[in-house]
């Protein structure tokens, strides 16, 4: 949906509404788009991080490095058999 400024005054709470609804709303200066409003997006719940920290830490166990070393194992250059540092 496309709204003039103007126009859009009156109405800011059926916008917000729309908005919230999923529709998209641009507002117009002489005719063209100067803005856009877009839901807030809500505040991750605990659940929602944890999944996506459990999905970034898979994704990283799973890709290599660019040198082949993985950092789950990167304590073996660091220290030597004795436990040491090298």
């Amino acid at each position: 949906m496309e709204i003039s400024l103007h126009d859009a005054e009156g109405r800011l709470t059926e916008l917000v509404q729309r908005v919230e609804a999923g529709e998209s709303v641009t507002l117009l200066k002489d005719g063209a788009p100067a803005a856009r409003l877009i839901a807030a997006r809500a505040k991750p719940t605990p659940a929602e991080k944890m999944r996506f920290l459990e999905e970034f830490q898979a994704k990283a166990a799973s890709k290599p490095s660019e040198d082949g070393v993985s950092a789950a194992r990167s304590q073996d250059y660091l220290y030597d058999e004795n436990g040491l540092p090298a």
